[in-house]
């Protein structure tokens, strides 16, 4: 069955381009021969730029929980202390994740839609000096909102020495995130949103001091064993049967984004983004976020008094084959999403403004375009 052409605007999974595709159609090879080296090798180098880290970047195939779940079992210990902060959805899930290992979690939450205040952190932290670690999601897709992850990372690292595990699934090769320069300790992201690829691989850097913390946990960990993957890497192997076709994927779009340079990746993601927001604002709908944290990846609109969000939604999916997504949690029905992260383009988006506005008038909302 082919897949309806659709605008993709969820944020993620997200549209792939067609090299990236096609290279993934290539024949399979021995996953434990000098071919498969050769890729994998030449993965790690690619990866290892975009995260910024003279480190290495292991390849889990697993979705972007799996990273996440790998950066908890690979650093803790059950009774640990834990601050996870959250701002949203995603937020929870890396809390979740640290409670079910049964770390000690005291969540800081904060309110949808406002990023985390580093003032309100460094407080949590001198109030339990004996926290071990920090969670962080760098980008919230659930409420449109980007942390600022340096300020945080000079709290966390620069004034406590703490351990920073970092949910960048939707922000790494989208936004800045200096792994090495920001001491982060493990960061974790996936295949399929920022980096182009279909969903189905995970990634996560470690730090030295993440490998310290390695050998002091005594987490269960198999399958999302770092310092496996680790060993394997320098035989240029995973440990177990990787997903080979989305490697060959991988490799197409990592070079797409270092050819055109990741500085003009960034401010790609940062120019689609103020044209989505404004089009948005022209056409009298507000928005969740405000400028100073707004994401560069999903835009969160208010839904407008009076419109089915749901319909909204669905509308826009059938008549006009523009896929959004709806709002999370509390969120829910309140707010809907605009996903422009990866493959995207102006004309992209404004045929979802085009569509917005269409289906909105047919919702019976009277529009009150600003100026």
């Amino acid at each position: 069955m082919k897949a309806p052409q659709q605008n993709l605007r969820t944020p993620g999974p997200t549209p792939c381009p067609d090299e990236v595709l096609d290279g993934m159609s290539q024949q399979m090879i021995n996953h434990r021969g000098p071919e498969f080296r050769q890729l994998i090798d030449g993965l790690t180098d690619k990866l290892s730029r975009i995260y910024m880290t003279s480190g290495k970047v292991y390849i889990l195939t697993a979705s972007g929980t799996g990273a996440l779940e790998a950066a908890v079992v690979n650093t803790l210990s059950p009774d640990d202390k834990v601050l996870a902060v959250s701002i949203g959805y995603f937020g929870d899930r890396f809390a979740d994740i640290a409670r079910i290992y049964r770390t000690n979690v005291t969540k800081l939450e904060f309110e949808w839609g406002t990023p985390a205040d580093p003032e309100v952190i460094r407080k949590a932290l001198q109030d339990d000096p004996g926290i071990k670690a920090v969670l962080v999601t760098h980008n919230e897709t659930s409420t449109g909102i980007t942390n600022d992850l340096e300020s945080i990372a000079k709290v966390v690292k620069g004034e406590f020495g703490k351990l920073l595990l970092v949910d960048a699934v939707s922000s790494l090769g989208c936004v800045p995130l200096n792994t090495d320069q920001w001491q982060c300790d493990v960061v974790s992201t996936a295949s399929q949103k920022g980096l182009m690829v279909p969903p189905g691989l995970s990634f996560a850097s470690v730090s030295d001091r993440g490998w310290e913390a390695y050998k002091e946990s005594t987490m269960p960990r198999y399958y999302l064993d770092l310092g496996s993957a680790h060993r394997y890497l320098d035989r240029g192997q995973n440990p177990f049967t990787p997903n080979v076709a989305l490697l060959y994927g991988l490799d197409v779009a990592l070079d797409m984004m270092l050819d055109e340079g990741m500085e003009s990746v960034y401010q790609r993601h940062h120019e689609i983004a103020d044209f989505t927001r404004a089009g948005v604002q022209k056409l009298g709908l507000t928005l969740l976020a405000d400028d100073a944290h707004a994401s560069d990846t999903v835009t969160a609109i208010n839904n407008p008094e009076g419109v089915d969000c749901g319909a909204l939604v669905e509308m826009m999916r059938t008549e006009h084959s523009v896929v959004l997504a709806a709002g999370q949690g509390p969120l829910q029905g309140k707010i809907f999403r605009i996903g422009h992260m990866g493959l995207v383009t102006r004309e992209d988006i404004q045929e979802v403004l085009n569509a917005l506005e269409t289906s909105l008038t047919k919702l019976g909302y009277q529009l009150v375009p600003s100026n």
